[in-house]
């Protein structure tokens, strides 16, 4: 990561738009983290700050991430609606003289406690709700092209798993430059229109590509998307990275960050998954949990109120599922791949 004093690193999806209206530059550390060749180094650097072995690999990897030589010299975090450990992350960087600028969803979701939080954040950050609004204007093209993009996997099944995973979870932070990112996009796009679909591709062990659904954390090993190929099944639903791109329409940018489902209840993500499974026939999900997360705690309600078939995988560090998850998946999508 080079050093701008006007990058700003962010531990999850906050809203960007009062970001880029501060004239600051957004970078999802969770990316910075798991796509560097350096990720183990950063891991060690957290232990050797303190953290136990036993805590979750990406709040290790973030706090790396930020005291690497070069890292953000300003953090935003989300202290209500994400990681329970976020909180400690931000007060082990602010020792080390990084300033640290809270974010939190409100909860219960209100229009009122979310405009107040919007306009406490822009005030830190030096800009206001209008400014923001006219950059909220100004990504919904962006946001039109993964919405493409998604349809694109789910629909006309031109996108793999892993492509759409990629551009989704990058807008979080549209890779520190919307228009850079929305032509990159676009000229994927056009690529994709020349492609055979991919649920007609050889190699397929079932009578048909096996359609799959991705639930919970985006994964700490993207591995696993090529994984599914591999035995004949496809994700073309990826829950929250798909809410990340904001797949929705909203008057304004409180609004948005209501119908944002990922800070809030389960029920409403249930909601969410039930409804997108329906659209895209799935014929499974897949939860996948981060060890050492308190949100691991959710499959006993996705177990009970989801609609169907489910597999929950948990993994720990990047560099690899594991061979018993991967003989786990491999075994779901065959016994779905028997019954399609």
């Amino acid at each position: 990561m080079t050093h701008d004093d006007r990058c700003v690193g962010i531990t999850t999806t906050v809203p960007v738009e009062v970001i880029f209206a501060a004239d600051l530059v957004p970078v999802d550390l969770n990316n910075v983290f798991v796509a560097s060749p350096e990720r183990e180094e950063m891991m060690n650097r957290a232990l050797e700050a303190g953290f136990p072995q036993g805590s979750c690999a990406w709040i290790k990897g973030i706090f790396g991430a930020v005291v690497t030589e070069g890292g953000p010299s300003r953090v935003i975090g989300v202290v209500r609606g994400d990681c329970s450990g976020t909180e400690v992350l931000l007060e082990a960087l602010e020792l080390r003289g990084i300033e640290v600028v809270p974010f939190a969803y409100p909860l219960p979701p209100a229009a009122r406690d979310m405009r107040r939080e919007l306009a406490r954040f822009a005030k830190r950050l030096g800009t206001t709700l209008d400014d923001a609004e006219e950059k909220r204007h100004e990504l919904a093209a962006a946001r039109e092209l993964l919405a493409l993009a998604d349809a694109l996997c789910w629909s006309e099944n031109r996108v793999t798993g892993a492509e759409a995973h990629r551009w989704l979870v990058s807008s979080s932070d549209f890779d520190g430059d919307p228009g850079a990112f929305s032509g990159e996009l676009a000229l994927f796009i056009e690529e994709t229109q020349g492609r055979e679909p991919l649920d007609t591709r050889n190699g397929i062990p079932h009578s048909r590509e096996v359609r799959l659904g991705y639930i919970g954390v985006p994964p700490i090993e993207p591995g696993i998307f090529e994984m599914a190929e591999q035995a004949g099944a496809r994700f073309v639903f990826h829950e929250v990275q798909r809410q990340f791109s904001m797949p929705f329409e909203a008057k304004d940018l409180v609004r948005q960050y209501l119908l944002y489902t990922y800070p809030y209840s389960v029920m409403g993500r249930v909601r969410d998954i039930n409804e997108q499974a329906r659209a895209r026939r799935l014929d499974g999900l897949v939860h996948y949990v981060q060890s050492f997360c308190h949100r691991n705690m959710e499959d006993a309600i996705f177990s009970s109120a989801l609609d169907l078939p489910l597999l929950t995988i948990e993994c720990d560090c990047p560099g690899g599922l594991g061979a018993a998850a991967r003989s786990r998946l491999e075994s779901f999508i065959q016994i779905l791949g028997e019954n399609v």
